[in-house]
């Protein structure tokens, strides 16, 4: 299961790598199932290309696309996507997802293996990063293992999650270097 309050029908770095991940992840015979809050009058189970179930639970985006934080009034709706569709794994995506941090620490309590991937590089001194600094220990405090996009982002997840060096990986971002090429030049004629 696949987490987070960024996707479709947003257009961003975390939603299109949930979405090819998953696509991905399909293609190898994996069944998997992605959960973010509902869009406008997207709400409820839908499919997307391949067979990709999403779940649109009713919760607003609160504040940069977020659900509001609720602690435990998520756990009912997460609990009963995790039976129904008998997952094995959770895999929450970026730092900033209230949603992705409530479903880790649900899914943890349960004894499901999870799953952080890190999408962000932020800072130590100013009063937002000190807070998610603080929020994101708690929350990752136990997870099966971290993925991160650099080896920075790498060092920096180290640093204010106090996680094992051992637990987090780098996969860094790629390029499709069979749709992007180099402009050619043109000699310019003087």
């Amino acid at each position: 299961m696949m987490i987070s309050d960024f996707l479709n029908p947003n257009f961003g770095g975390v939603e299109n790598h949930i979405y090819y991940l998953s696509q991905c992840l399909l293609k190898l015979g994996h069944k998997v199932v992605v959960v973010t809050h509902a869009y406008g009058n997207r709400s409820g189970v839908r499919y997307m290309t391949g067979g990709l179930k999403v779940y649109y639970v009713p919760w607003r985006p609160f504040v940069m696309q977020n659900s509001f934080p609720t602690l435990f009034p998520s756990l009912p709706i997460i609990r009963t996507i995790l039976i129904r569709e008998r997952i094995t794994i959770v895999h929450g995506h970026q730092a900033f997802s209230t949603l992705c941090h409530e479903a880790l620490m649900h899914s943890r309590i349960m004894g499901y293996r999870v799953i952080f991937t890190d999408h962000s590089l932020y800072g130590f001194s100013d009063a937002g990063s000190i807070h998610m600094n603080k929020v994101l220990q708690f929350t990752l405090a136990d997870v099966s293992q971290a993925i991160c996009v650099s080896p920075t982002s790498r060092e920096n997840t180290v640093l204010w999650s106090g996680l094992p060096p051992e637990k987090i990986f780098v996969i860094p971002n790629d390029v499709d270097t069979a749709m992007f090429k180099p402009a050619v030049v043109q000699p310019s004629r003087s």
